[in-house]
């Protein structure tokens, strides 16, 4: 399996998520693939925020190697779950999808911690406060997403 996660920037929520995900992966030995992308090209290339860099390593995450990257049309072939962080990232995705077929790989993250509330993880870029807040959602929502996909296994 292939996931993708997906914010505005690629450079607060979605790394934040990445690295949980990956941490996951890991201690359940699952086969799984997980990137991160950004709506936008704001910070293609760079590093994530320091703030989340450092809210990772506060539990026990090494994200600062990623590098932000946008997403394209090729990412909804290339994966089988693309998780949105909010309402414009879910538009702004399915607007990027080839096909209609495609745009329904677009699901919002938190819909796997809270089902069918349609949970939005705020953009904690303007908000020092806020990576310790978004990092305990994404954990939840990454965990309800492994339990819901391996149920299904």
């Amino acid at each position: 399996m292939k996931i993708l996660v997906v914010c505005l920037g690629n450079i607060c929520r979605s790394p934040l998520a990445h690295g949980i995900f990956n941490h996951e992966i890991r201690k359940r030995n699952l086969d799984w693939e997980v990137d991160s992308a950004g709506t936008a090209n704001y910070h293609s290339g760079k590093a994530p925020d320091p703030r989340s860099i450092a809210e990772a390593k506060r539990n026990g995450l090494d994200i600062s190697r990623q590098a932000a990257r946008q997403l394209i049309a090729e990412d909804f072939i290339v994966y089988n779950h693309i998780l949105v962080m909010d309402a414009m990232n879910y538009q702004n995705a399915r607007s990027i999808a080839p096909t209609e077929e495609l745009k329904q790989k677009v699901e919002l993250i938190m819909n796997f911690a809270d089902p069918g509330r349609n949970g939005q993880v705020p953009d904690p870029y303007w908000d020092d406060e806020g990576f310790s807040n978004v990092y305990n959602m994404l954990v939840r929502a990454v965990d309800g997403f492994i339990s819901t996909q391996t149920e299904k296994a």
